[in-house]
Order: structure tokens, then sequence, then C-alpha cells
């Protein structure tokens, strides 16, 4: 399942609603992205985020597709906030459910390095410095290019 919106979720009932009545599930993996205070070393007070609904929607699917593809999940649930956010508050969430603990593990973060990468969220952080979009990090992309099947 696929979210995309501007109110806060609860990590503790999420996971319980995509658990309850389930016996087949035998390990569930978690991710939750939190606003740090500190970007690069910058103070960071707010950050906006804003998506495009509709594609946003679609990228994020296709992502969750391709997990599905990949690893034997039993479920999975994508969570990602848009709109003003303050340091503390959660951004995003994966939840990755299958029989086994290392395919929740692996999907899990194979989800959330191709998030980072291939979803089309754009940031605006803003400090005492005044307002920046945020750049593509080369981390991501290199934490990404380990799931591309295409690298040599």
């Amino acid at each position: 399942m696929i979210r995309v919106q501007a109110e806060a979720f609860d990590v503790a009932l999420e996971l319980a609603k995509l658990k309850q009545g389930r016996t087949d599930i035998g390990g569930t993996v978690v991710f939750v992205g939190t606003m740090r205070e500190l970007s690069d070393g910058s103070q960071v007070s707010a950050m906006t985020l804003e998506h495009y609904p509709g594609m946003t929607e679609k990228a994020l699917g296709d992502i969750d597709r391709e997990a599905h593809q990949r690893w034997p999940l039993l479920d999975t649930l994508i969570v990602h906030r848009y709109g003003k956010l303050s340091p503390a508050d959660d951004i995003v969430m994966v939840i990755a459910a299958s029989e086994h603990r290392e395919a929740a593990f692996e999907a899990c973060r194979f989800l959330i390095d191709w998030l980072k990468t291939k979803a089309p969220f754009w940031k605006l952080e803003e400090g005492p410095q005044g307002s920046a979009w945020v750049e593509a990090k080369p981390s991501d992309d290199k934490s990404a290019v380990r799931w591309d099947k295409t690298a040599s």
C-alpha cells in the first residue's frame, strides 16, 4: 500500500494494522526517516516537501511492485509526507513483511534506497542562512546502485 499525505503517521498503529489477523508473517522490518535539525552541518528550522500528485503515487507504486517482484513479500507499506515539516517530524515510513526476516530486511533497504533516488519529491530547507533546495546526494546514488540490475 502507498500513501502520500500531509498528516503525521503513527508507526505502531500502522504496523499493527498491517499485521492484524495475519499468521503468515514471520519477519517485519520498519524504517522511519525523521527530519534532523542539521543538514550537512547547517542548522535547519523547517523543510517543505513538494511533489506532483498522481506522478508521485505512480512512482512509489512502481518501486513497491519492483520489491514484490524481487522478494517473496507478504505485504508492504510506504507512507511519505509532504508539506512543511519541523525537526523531529517523521517524513517517511517503509514496512516490509515476509515469511522470513532476510527478505524483509533486503526489501526494506531496497525500498528506502530507491525512494531516495527515484521518488519525485523536492525538499526546500529553511534556516538562519535562508532557504535552499536540497540537491541529490552522491551517497544516496551509491546506496541505490547496488539494486540496479543494469549496473555492471
